[in-house]
């Protein structure tokens, strides 16, 4: 389903289940020692989401690598790759792409359940709740509130590798087209300037089934950046999952 949420440039794999080998040996040594006192779970979503990442990235022509998270658990793409992983239960996933057709990723993905209690009031405004409400009426099937989290997860890591800094959940005011599959967020801050021109939101594109809600955000690097990358582009980092939710 993320596939179909991205532009043709972007490459994307995913898995449903985890590997049946050790983790440990799915992973790069620098990577092990980053997870080396992580739980079991931990330690198979950790493995099993770079090997996602590292087959787009073969996908792009890229040799294997290891891909360590940075602050707030980045991770370090290559040279000239930007890049986004998720995972959740029952679901891992990584999208790539070159820094001359992407300026930033983000993707997430959930389980299409109800948020636990008391977490859409940490994450929603009372706008959103709104509109919460009258698409669970007219939809039933999706879980929106569990959806709305979806999205302001893609919008952070979206954000991110923008501006380095934090987003909290209530500085992005988001809006669903139930029969469209997209959704926008209104940036309630100074949002990141790209190409010379400084963005106040994000368009992206939902989806929901195999028991998940998924959505991605694109943004498409400013006219100009191939050529500039021909000449030597630089490294881009996407936020790895801020918040587990159950």
């Amino acid at each position: 389903m993320i596939a179909a949420l991205l532009p043709s440039w972007a490459v994307t794999e995913h898995a449903f289940t985890d590997a049946p080998d050790d983790p440990v040996s799915l992973l790069f040594p620098e990577e092990a020692a980053h997870v080396a006192r992580a739980v079991p779970k931990r330690l198979h979503e950790f493995a099993t989401v770079r090997v996602c990442a590292r087959a787009a990235l073969g996908r792009l022509g890229l040799p294997p690598g290891p891909l360590l998270p940075g602050r707030r658990g980045a991770p370090n793409w290559p040279d000239g790759v930007v890049g986004s992983m998720t995972h959740c239960q029952g679901f891992r996933g990584a999208a790539v792409a070159r820094a001359a057709d992407a300026a930033s990723l983000g993707i997430d993905a959930e389980p299409n359940g109800p948020l636990p209690d008391g977490v859409l009031a940490m994450v929603s405004l009372p706008s959103e709740r709104e509109w919460l409400a009258g698409l669970a009426a007219r939809r039933p099937d999706v879980h929106w509130d569990r959806l709305l989290f979806s999205a302001k997860e893609s919008v952070f890591k979206a954000w991110y590798p923008l501006t380095g800094l934090e987003l909290d959940f209530d500085e992005a005011e988001l809006a669903v087209d139930p029969d469209a599959g997209t959704f926008t967020a209104r940036l309630l801050v100074p949002g990141p300037v790209v190409g010379g021109r400084r963005l106040d939101g994000f368009e992206g594109r939902w989806a929901a089934g195999e028991g998940l809600v998924v959505t991605a955000i694109a943004v498409a690097a400013p006219a100009g950046t191939a050529e500039e990358s021909a000449e030597g582009a630089g490294k881009e980092a996407t936020a790895d999952d801020r918040t587990a939710v159950p």
